[in-house]
């Protein structure tokens, strides 16, 4: 059986074009439930992949309307994927694996399946980084065919954005064209992972938000930003030497303001009393 961090290392080393999403949101799931039976849920990616590439046959791909409908049909009323309203912070709703046990989930994790289906479909496609919600959109026109996979396939006009980010900002949030920037694979996988590693620093476990980083940095290994959480949270449980291996990789990689203050953080470290 192959070691699903090793599948991430592998991952890590693949231009962002090249990574299939679901594969990958896959073996970041095995970690946290390695008991559970990922092969079945292998195969259920398969048949969706299948199904829709099917669908992909039939609808043309300018027509994001009915590339919408077709995913709808196909995630929500006939596998019932929908978003989980009742235990929203639940850990397993950001593993896919226990998102396809379950049929449910956080936005970005069955964002993971509508990317994977729309994808097997030939449709273009891509993960928009909407504050605290987010979004798949269709199409490459501008403005895209925005869709909520947490509220069934929902598609989103521009007052229902603009609804939505008051509803997560307040009512006097300012609307700003970059909300609609498209997201890249890797961000999109590293999301899904943030909502993990999030929860479990707010449940007072630093060790295992640490651990979540870690698998983050292995598909992400240049990502500076979680380099610096590594060592924050290292510094934090006491783990000096990690944090100094952490700032050590900032040093190595980052630019040269950047890696200044990641020198200046070791040598504070260096002298903190024991």
């Amino acid at each position: 059986m192959t070691d699903p961090r090793a599948a991430l290392v592998a991952i890590g080393a693949l231009p962002d074009g090249e990574i299939e999403i679901a594969e990958a949101a896959l073996q970041l799931a095995r970690i946290d439930a390695p008991a559970a039976d990922w092969r079945g849920c292998r195969a259920h990616l398969s048949g969706l992949a299948r199904e829709a590439a099917l669908i992909g046959r039939d609808i043309a791909e300018g027509d994001t309307a009915a590339q919408a409908a077709a995913l709808a049909d196909l995630l929500v009323a006939q596998h019932s994927y929908v978003g989980d309203t009742r235990a929203y912070d639940d850990l397993a709703n950001a593993n896919l694996i226990r998102v396809i046990e379950r049929r449910r989930g956080l936005p970005v994790a069955l964002g993971v399946l509508w990317l994977h289906a729309a994808q097997a479909a030939g449709w273009a496609a891509h993960g928009i980084d909407f504050p605290a919600h987010f979004l798949i959109a269709l199409g490459d026109a501008s403005p895209p065919v925005v869709i909520d996979p947490f509220a069934g396939g929902r598609v989103l006009d521009v007052p229902a954005l603009h609804a939505l980010l008051r509803q997560v900002e307040g009512p006097g949030a300012a609307w700003r064209p970059a909300l609609l920037a498209p997201m890249g694979t890797r961000a999109v996988l590293l999301r899904l992972q943030n909502n993990i590693r999030l929860r479990r620093e707010r449940a007072g476990d630093a060790a295992g938000a640490l651990i979540c980083l870690h698998d983050m940095l292995r598909i992400a290994p240049r990502e500076t930003a979680l380099w610096w959480e590594a060592a924050r949270l290292a510094a934090l449980g006491g783990a000096v030497g990690a944090a100094m291996a952490a700032l050590g990789e900032i040093a190595a990689i980052a630019p040269d303001t950047e890696a200044a203050a990641a020198r200046a953080a070791m040598e504070a470290l260096r002298s903190r009393p024991n």
